[in-house]
């Protein structure tokens, strides 16, 4: 990994190419769009099928977590998506909003944009909209969201502070989030944090549970719940792919742990609008 720009092209380039295969193919290869042998993305996916608005066009099987389960989603709430890919969660999220709801997708691969675009229309979802943006800088005004939801998305921006930043500045007052992101205990080895396919399967690009918790209530959020933590286990033999025999048996033994965790946390129904380059509290 070099600079931040080059991550965000990396994994834009990674997506795009994710975006034009059908589930099925992505669930075949490691990197969703390489000629590996296994998968990165996959192995942390949860199963949507259950949930009531699934629609399988829109599962690219790129997810960590099940947010929007969990979002306490009403009717006629506006819901924001970050990372909205095909369209997975944003669907879900309008079955729960209903009709007079609204939900908007931001994701910063047109490739993904144009294909949540197409199945939204295919729906006949009328209230579901789709922005190309860099969610570090999001498309949409201040104060204008009852719920954010993301699914293992944050881990492939390198200013997750920012992140965290703007979806404060986009909430409401008293609106909330609820978000599905990798994060770690303990220190992946060098040849995995510098891997871009890792980095781009979420894995290389997640920084340490205590450190996300902590930038959730340094950005101003209240009423912080971990909802659901499950580990990760990535299979050796994608992990032969960057270290040797012996450095995966030391990782294996180092204690570090690798965990998909669901959190929710709320705006204060008393925070100002953003006021400036850095937003009042």
């Amino acid at each position: 990994m070099e600079t931040t720009e080059q991550i965000k092209d990396m994994v834009r380039q990674k997506y795009s190419e994710i975006a034009l295969q059908d589930k099925e193919t992505n669930e075949s290869s490691c990197c969703g769009s390489g000629a590996c042998s296994t998968e990165v993305y996959n192995i942390m996916s949860d199963d949507y099928t259950r949930l009531e608005g699934y629609n399988p066009d829109a599962d690219l099987g790129l997810g960590c977590g099940l947010p929007t389960q969990f979002a306490q989603i009403k009717q006629g709430d506006t819901v924001i998506d970050l990372g909205s890919g095909a369209g997975n969660d944003a669907f879900i999220a309008r079955n729960e909003t209903g009709e007079t709801g609204k939900v908007i997708g931001i994701d910063f691969t047109p490739a993904m944009i144009d294909k949540a675009r197409v199945n939204a229309e295919k729906l006949g979802y009328h209230n579901v909209e789709f922005r190309q943006g860099d969610i570090e800088k999001m498309p949409v005004t201040a104060n204008a969201a009852d719920v954010i939801v993301s699914n293992c998305v944050l881990n492939l921006v390198p200013n997750k502070e920012g992140v965290f930043r703007e979806i404060h500045r986009v909430l409401k007052p008293g609106g909330h989030f609820s978000i599905s992101d990798i994060v770690l205990v303990g220190e992946l080895p060098e040849k995995i944090q510098q891997a871009a396919e890792m980095y781009a399967g979420c894995v290389a690009g997640a920084i340490q549970k205590s450190e996300y918790m902590a930038l959730i209530e340094t950005t101003g959020f209240q009423h912080i719940i971990l909802q659901k933590e499950k580990p990760i286990i990535v299979p050796d033999d994608i992990l032969a792919q960057y270290l040797s025999a012996e450095e995966i048996t030391d990782f294996r033994q180092s204690g570090t742990g690798i965990y998909s965790v669901t959190v929710f946390a709320q705006k204060s129904a008393a925070a100002k609008s953003c006021c400036g380059p850095v937003c009042c509290q």
